[in-house]
């Protein structure tokens, strides 16, 4: 999905690929609060969000290995995946964006620099979510998935995403998220990555990933310059 912009993509000038969930959005609330009323519908205890973040991984199932003993049943994988995203919709509708997120797409775009999204969130919602907070129109394009499933495939989907950035060159561009796959999507793409702490992992599950490790979203993005202009 392409947005207008005001501002021309130059190949030579920083470019930025924001994650959206946990990193432009702060729905982590909502991702504990889903979480656990999948857990109920199975009859697991709870979990804090310390625990959420030292364990959460992707592929999910392997998250709720961890955290069962057991790779979950046929049955009950549907029943906490169904039971998950009913109560994360329903309170991501409401969820407002990261604490100085707004001020910093603006000034990115004022200052002449480009930015886009790329996330596996359903890309009928992300358009949605992007417009009702306000900040559509900082972006040149916005990816979000289209298939079904959780936060997996996103290399390819970030590769897919960079192909379509007219006179983006990818090392000149920095993914900035909230989980290791967007180190391991930006890698994938020849692209760089800067890790946000304020989403899905802790930092030290986020420091494997061999990558900038910050606490938030004005850290992320002026590290993102420093990453670039060293290029």
């Amino acid at each position: 999905m392409a947005f207008p912009h005001t501002s021309s993509p130059q190949t030579a000038a920083p470019h930025i690929v924001w994650d959206w969930n946990g990193t432009l959005l702060h729905d982590i609330d909502a991702v504990i609060e889903a979480t656990n009323a999948s857990f109920a519908e199975i009859g697991m205890a709870g979990i804090t969000l310390a625990r959420y973040r030292d364990l959460y991984c992707v592929p999910v199932p392997l998250f709720y290995e961890r955290l069962l003993g057991r790779a979950p049943s046929d049955e009950e994988w549907a029943v906490m995946d169904a039971t998950f995203h009913r109560h994360y919709f329903a309170r991501a509708d409401s969820a407002g964006l990261t604490e100085g997120a707004e001020r910093l797409l603006a000034e990115w775009v004022l200052a002449g620099r480009t930015q886009s999204v790329c996330s596996l969130a359903p890309h009928d919602r992300l358009g949605p979510w992007l417009t009702r907070l306000g900040i559509a129109e900082h972006f040149i394009r916005v990816d979000g998935h289209l298939g079904e499933g959780g936060k997996s495939g996103k290399a390819a989907q970030m590769a897919r995403h960079l192909a379509t950035l007219e006179g983006v060159s990818p090392e000149r561009v920095v993914v900035i998220g909230d989980a290791t796959d967007d180190a391991v999507a930006a890698a994938h793409a020849g692209a760089k990555a800067v890790l946000y702490t304020g989403g899905s992992h802790s930092r030290r599950s986020l420091e494997r990933a061999g990558v900038p490790v910050v606490d938030t979203l004005a850290e992320a993005v002026a590290v993102a310059q420093e990453v670039v202009g060293r290029a």
